[in-house]
């Protein structure tokens, strides 16, 4: 037996030593294609000196061009550059693909062993980034990798020398997901601990407070541009009103008036009055609203790609963006992935539906600027297949056409220009079309002064990014969205008592005010965390994993374990309401309870013991059981039986 186990062992180490020495030779092709690539380019943009004004020939034809003429009005440096542009450019600027950063701020190249997710995700879902920039001309991109604010700084100057060096010179836009939260979930936010923390924006309308929502949105702006950052692909202006949808945290709740109110203080902040070259211009998200989600089910996946509107109420989701994104002007608008049932003509997805892109977005609500489709709708991906609902029986360059037609301009999370070159070039889309798409596009880089300077100080954004200032600001208003539910003379807690905790990482807050204790039975009073029930579907994806969707009630084990806890002593209870959660049984139980959206447990030690003051109120309903859940209607707000907790509901500490 040993010599058998000794024979197995030494073929498997053979194995594994032939899969990495296959790897390392083909990451050394892929590198080697890129150096090959890159040095197919032209030279960086030499400087012409006119007037005493410095200019980047952008070019290399030895004169200055209205594109290149900072003081050229804005549609004439447009036209002149959309003249001098080939079709296959055009197409190239008409997608936003993923692009892997390494941890030298290189742009990914070739594949390379790594524990970090997104980096697997990147190998797995795009080429490498030579390939899109140089061969596919694409000049939009969005990044998932978080790294120190040098490193990231480092990486947007490096893509930008590649965009000198290509025939135009045209910049590359970054985009990205949020980036203030603790929340880690690849298509929905990133977790960047280089950048001060701040509530999720659930937690962001629990303050009710517009004021620091544009102090938020102004902070993150500057985080975001020392680093090479200038589209937010946030924020999401979509309606919390059927509490099964797993994404939820991403909004401001299920009242239709605060998410317009703090959807338009959010793109204030980061926009500005009117978008410039300070400014990150915001893609707000996701029109026409993409709560009403039937069942609750997430539109990524085919089981999810009805919206419903039993209760008769598209209007009231049309609200936040109405009264909230259009009218702080809002840079860009992404549409979801559902089809809006019954709502039009025709049953298709958003992005691919002319009634609600045309005709309502830009004739009725009057807005011309970028329409930008959701990632991976028209080409199926190694993660999943693509959103094309309504569109499943077409070729991805059929839902292309669809899509422009429409009246749509980029494409998210795609990357095959070479079907709209074959589109237009077959006579099935005019390039006067596309250039009114490539028109909105090239406005945006111009404003936000990416032709002119599109580089960044990386010394400086060590200094901008996560300093101690914004890191405050974001502490208090962690503490300042929490929510007290109930309290039955427990909180605040006095300092010296004996504490047992569970469901916190970091106990050095508790430590500062209480001796922390091994048991329960030793304490005097016992602090738990609790995370938001979720149910993965039978047969889900991994990806599927990362939108934690599905019930909202703990499962008896899971409550067993929670009741068997507070039950012992005087409790806290603080649960993370990533959506709403249902705490009957809890609230029974416990002394005191409270709601919170991404607080750090260094924070919410001091709202425990006084030092900071809670004062947020719910910004959607707890319901009071599964059944009242599945009762309500997708497209209403706040009505399910006998809430445990009414909207708008918080106690004073």
């Amino acid at each position: 037996m040993k010599k058998l186990l000794k024979i197995a062992g030494i073929i498997l180490a053979s194995l594994i030593g032939i899969i990495v020495i296959a790897f390392l030779v083909f990451s050394a092709m892929k590198g080697k294609a890129a150096k090959e690539i890159y040095a197919k380019l032209g030279d960086e943009a030499p400087e012409l000196v006119v007037d005493g004004n410095t200019y980047r020939d952008l070019n290399k034809n030895g004169s200055l061009d209205l594109y290149e003429d900072s003081r050229a009005p804005l549609e004439e440096r447009v036209e002149d550059l959309l003249g001098q542009m080939s079709l296959e450019e055009k197409a190239g600027c008409m997608f936003v693909s993923m692009i892997g950063m390494t941890a030298e701020g290189l742009p990914y190249d070739k594949p390379k062993l790594s524990r970090n997710p997104f980096d697997i995700l990147i190998a797995l879902m795009v080429p490498p980034a030579s390939e899109l920039l140089v061969t596919k001309k694409l000049n939009s991109v969005n990044i998932l990798n978080a790294y120190d604010p040098d490193i990231m700084a480092l990486f947007n100057n490096n893509l930008q020398k590649i965009a000198e060096r290509m025939r135009l010179g045209i910049p590359i836009t970054i985009a990205t997901d949020p980036r203030h939260s603790s929340d880690n979930n690849p298509g929905a936010s990133i977790l960047t601990s280089a950048f001060s923390a701040w509530p999720n924006p659930l937690g962001l309308a629990a303050t009710r407070d517009t004021l620091l929502v544009r102090e938020f949105g102004d902070i993150a702006r500057q985080e975001y541009r020392a680093v090479g950052l200038t589209v937010a692909l946030h924020p999401m202006a979509d309606l919390a009103t059927e509490p099964r949808w797993a994404r939820i945290n991403g909004t401001f709740g299920e009242d239709a008036n605060l998410a317009a109110a703090m959807t338009k203080a959010y793109v204030l902040g980061f926009q500005g009055d009117s978008l410039g070259m300070n400014s990150v211009a915001c893609m707000s998200k996701h029109f026409s609203g993409g709560g009403p989600q039937l069942n609750g089910d997430d539109a990524h996946f085919a089981f999810g790609k009805d919206q419903a509107y039993p209760g008769e109420n598209f209007d009231y989701h049309l609200i936040p963006f109405i009264e909230g994104a259009l009218a702080a002007n809002t840079a860009q608008i992404m549409p979801y992935y559902g089809i809006p049932v019954g709502q039009t003509s025709e049953d298709v997805g958003l992005a691919f539906n002319r009634e609600i892109i045309t005709d309502l977005l830009r004739d009725s609500l009057g807005f011309d600027g970028v329409v930008c489709t959701d990632w991976g709708i028209t080409s199926d991906s190694k993660v999943k297949e693509a959103s094309a609902w309504g569109m499943e029986q077409y070729t991805p360059g059929e839902r292309i056409r669809k899509v422009i037609e429409a009246g749509c301009d980029q494409i998210g999370g795609d990357f095959v220009p070479e079907l709209i070159v074959e589109l237009v070039e077959g006579g099935q889309i005019t390039e006067e079309r596309i250039n009114i798409s490539v028109r909105r596009i090239l406005r945006d880089k111009f404003r936000l002064g990416l032709f002119d300077n599109p580089y960044v100080d990386e010394k400086e954004a060590l200094k901008i990014a996560g300093n101690d200032a914004f890191v405050e600001k974001g502490k208090q208003a962690q503490a300042r969205s929490m929510v007290l539910l109930k309290n039955e003379n427990v909180l605040p807690l006095e300092e010296g008592i004996k504490i047992y905790a569970e469901g916190m990482t970091d106990l050095d807050g508790l430590e500062k005010y209480a001796e922390l204790v091994k048991s329960p039975s030793e304490a005097d009073v016992i602090v738990t965390r609790i995370a938001t029930p979720w149910q993965k579907r039978e047969g889900g994806s991994l990806f599927e994993s990362f939108f934690r969707g599905g019930r909202l009630h703990y499962s008896e084990e899971e409550l067993g374990e929670i009741l068997g806890l507070i039950g012992q002593k005087p409790s806290v209870v603080v649960a993370n309401l990533y959506r709403p959660s249902i705490l009957t049984e809890v609230n029974e139980v416990c002394d005191a309870l409270m709601a919170d959206f991404d607080t750090s447990d260094e924070v919410l030690a001091d709202v425990l013991f006084g030092k900071r003051k809670a004062g947020g109120k719910l910004p959607f309903e707890l319901p009071s059981s599964q059944e009242a859940i599945e009762k309500q209607l997708e497209d209403l707000p706040y009505d399910s039986e006998n809430p445990l907790y009414p909207f708008g509901y918080g106690l004073e500490l």
